[in-house]
């Protein structure tokens, strides 16, 4: 039993990470049913913001660790916030703007990605990096479940940030401007709503969140390299597909459903059959609903 209970909390903090990622991927295809493929690089990005950051406060000021975490967490947002913002400007604006072709936004997205790891690898070298400590370590043993007080943080940190994103696109003005231009793009603007500050915002959000998942993501597996974000944006992409992409609920399920089929597989079967079943048992889900978990079917007249 407490075998099972152990690799829930693993599953948990997993589920965190994609969760956080696949919430941006979501954020962003709502509002411009845009892919933005570039996102788990922004993610690595963030990682890497976060540990110049927090180099920087430890080793040049002097601070200590919980006061270089106080302030690494809202630098790193608002630092991947701004990468992901120029990514909007330089490369998808001009796009929307000549009203390009979908696949041509795609391989735009593709393309700024790759661009992302490698002017990273050819300013930083291929060499790993260590992320400092900013938060001792505390376990909490209960009935023989060892549980870390960092595994805590993210996972609470997971579910605070959604009920928070859920709150913002249903519940205040700027919300409803995102799922009015979801709804109807040409019709916004004649209501007098300014649509690329609204989807400025949407990048802040979805950036920041990404930043976040990389600090988080750095602190608790505490080694750093150029294609990190890769992989764990690729996964984090089908989860938010799973659960219905442009529904945030699905977004966070989606993530969570990853990480408890991945860790699950893991823990029954041997680790190299891992991607193979829970990608499978994703399929079939796709397969039974192509809309997703939480996504509804859309009419469209022609």
């Amino acid at each position: 039993m407490e075998f099972v209970f152990q690799n829930i909390l693993n599953a948990l903090q997993w589920g965190s990470f994609y969760a956080l990622i696949a919430l941006g991927y979501t954020l962003v295809y709502g509002v411009l049913l845009l892919i933005n493929f570039a996102h788990g690089d922004i993610f690595m990005v963030g990682a890497y913001i976060a540990y110049f950051v927090a180099t920087l406060f430890l080793a040049t000021v002097g601070l200590s660790p919980s006061a270089t975490l106080t302030l690494a967490v809202p630098l790193t947002m608002i630092l991947t916030a701004c990468v992901g913002v120029t990514l909007e400007r330089v490369a998808y604006r001009p796009l929307r703007r000549k009203g390009a072709h979908r696949l041509y936004v795609v391989i735009t997205a593709l393309m700024c990605g790759l661009i992302l790891e490698n002017g990273n690898l050819a300013l930083l070298g291929a060499s790993r990096k260590n992320f400092p400590e900013l938060l001792e370590k505390t376990v909490y043993n209960f009935m023989g479940l060892s549980v870390t007080n960092l595994k805590v943080v993210v996972i609470f940190t997971a579910i605070a940030v959604f009920l928070l994103l859920q709150f913002i696109v249903t519940r205040t003005k700027i919300g409803m401007a995102m799922r009015g231009i979801a709804w109807d793009k040409f019709a916004i603007p004649l209501m007098g709503i300014p649509v690329d500050t609204i989807i400025v915002f949407t990048f802040v959000l979805g950036s920041g969140m990404a930043g976040l998942a990389g600090l988080l993501f750095a602190m608790s597996y505490p080694v750093l390299e150029p294609y990190m974000g890769a992989l764990i944006g690729w996964k984090a992409f089908i989860a938010a597909v799973v659960g219905g992409i442009g529904d945030i609920r699905g977004a966070f399920v989606g993530g969570f459903l990853l990480a408890f089929l991945e860790i699950g597989v893991a823990a029954v079967f041997p680790s190299t059959l891992r991607d193979l079943i829970a990608f499978t048992v994703l399929l079939l889900i796709m397969w039974r609903k192509p809309t997703g978990i939480f996504g509804v079917a859309k009419h469209q007249k022609i």
